[in-house]
């Protein structure tokens, strides 16, 4: 079942500057591992963008998996009961085990590796960081032919004073077509970023 989303929230349009906006880049390290083709992360991965936000839902036995249009990366979740990963293996989108609650997909993500921004953009237009200690339930419940409601739940102790929650539905869209994500291929942004910002400070250190 292929699912492109419509959804277009305040949040996503207020994340187009990926990078935070101006920023001196010494080296590839400065800027966001978006900015470097590695991943949005979680949750901001499953949230809609102003591009390529399709997602393809498959299931098979004991397993679902959740392939994302952006930076085309995919979700392996088994549904098989396994036992957790030990806390000492972390990921980038972490570790995710799920359940089937009568007719609610109920996943479940932890062993985060803290390097990713939980939103691009959060207040004063800075990323929201994530720690090692992030846990995210997400709910998937088919109302519909063409409808998924979509509920994701974020805590992290170590950064929210709160954990919080966001709903929307995943719209089924058959005539949508899921194209490659090539993110590296011809990619020059980090190395203007680096030239550019390498200029710029030669240009103020100049009498």
């Amino acid at each position: 079942m292929k699912i492109a989303i419509s959804l277009i929230s305040e949040l996503t349009r207020a994340s187009v500057p990926c990078g935070g906006g101006h920023q001196e880049t010494g080296a590839y390290e400065d800027r966001s591992r978006y900015d470097r083709c590695i991943t949005r992360g979680m949750p901001a991965s499953m949230f809609p963008f102003m591009y390529n936000s399709g997602i393809a839902i498959m299931q098979a036995p004991g397993y679902v998996v959740i392939r994302l249009e952006l930076v085309h990366e995919t979700r392996v979740v088994p549904v098989d009961g396994r036992a957790p990963l030990a806390p000492e293996i972390v990921q980038w989108l972490g570790e995710s085990r799920g359940r089937f609650e009568g007719d609610t997909l109920v996943i479940e993500t932890t062993n985060f590796n803290g390097e990713t921004p939980m939103l691009i953009v959060g207040p004063g237009g800075k990323p929201i960081p994530t720690s090692f200690e992030m846990r995210i339930v997400e709910r998937l419940t088919r109302t519909a032919d063409d409808t998924i409601d979509y509920e994701i739940a974020v805590e992290d102790p170590v950064v929210l004073t709160h954990p919080w929650k966001a709903a929307f539905p995943l719209q089924r869209d058959d005539a949508y077509r899921m194209f490659e994500y090539a993110c590296h291929e011809d990619n020059s942004a980090i190395r203007n970023f680096i030239e550019t910002s390498r200029f710029e400070r030669r240009a103020r250190a100049t009498p």
